[in-house]
């Protein structure tokens, strides 16, 4: 049996595109305006990198499309300074896991202002033992660092955790490079052949490993 549950935050305890139209005016300004300069090689590497933003941090997606410094620190200096004041709600089936009489955990990849405001928003604050940003601008820390703090703080052993997320390059693969079993949140059946201990399209199909 579990003792803790770790969980991701974009996508999913909350769907990022329900937000998206709101949330990324400001950074797909920047990319439209520097369209020239990123689409050199592609006629449409602008609309990769906005779709791909609603799923991966912005310091991987600049690495992978090679932005320049110049569009990297436009970007990251809108991300830095941003909040989120709209209204927001959960995932339906993260009700049913909010109800766990578990340890939980909350663990999210971003900027510090706009994550924690997310978190308010959603009224999840007090679901959780212990909140952590993992913020580029602050700290040099992985997932996996995390997830490993964790463990130590709090003297579970890797057989007792569940890591919850949607994100099997991120959140997945540092927990099972850590012997932590894992719960893939695919709902649009996006991955096939990533590893992870579990997958399902329903969150709340979670419940039974726990």
């Amino acid at each position: 049996m579990k003792k803790a549950v770790i969980f991701d935050l974009d996508n999913t305890i909350y769907p990022v595109s329900s937000i998206a139209g709101n949330l990324f005016n400001g950074l797909f300004a920047v990319l439209d305006q520097n369209a020239h300069t990123i689409n050199q090689n592609t006629d449409d590497t602008v609309g990769k990198i906005k779709e791909e933003m609603t799923r991966r941090p912005l310091q991987y997606i600049a690495d992978k499309y090679g932005l320049d410094e110049h569009i990297r620190n436009e970007m990251t200096e809108v991300l830095r300074n941003m909040t989120y004041d709209e209204p927001m709600r959960p995932f339906d089936d993260y009700n049913h896991l909010r109800q766990i009489p578990l340890d939980k955990y909350l663990v999210t990849t971003g900027y510090l202002k706009l994550q924690y405001s997310k978190v308010r928003q959603l009224g999840i604050e007090n679901d959780f033992r212990e909140i952590i940003v993992v913020d580029p601008d602050v700290s040099r820390k992985t997932k996996k660092d995390v997830f490993a703090g964790i463990i130590e703080k709090y003297g579970y052993e890797p057989q007792d955790l569940l890591i919850i997320g949607d994100d099997p390059d991120s959140e997945i693969k540092a927990a099972l490079s850590l012997g932590i079993d894992t719960f893939l949140y695919d709902p649009t059946g996006r991955y096939h052949q990533e590893a992870s201990t579990h997958r399902s399209d329903k969150l709340k199909d979670a419940l039974y490993l726990l």
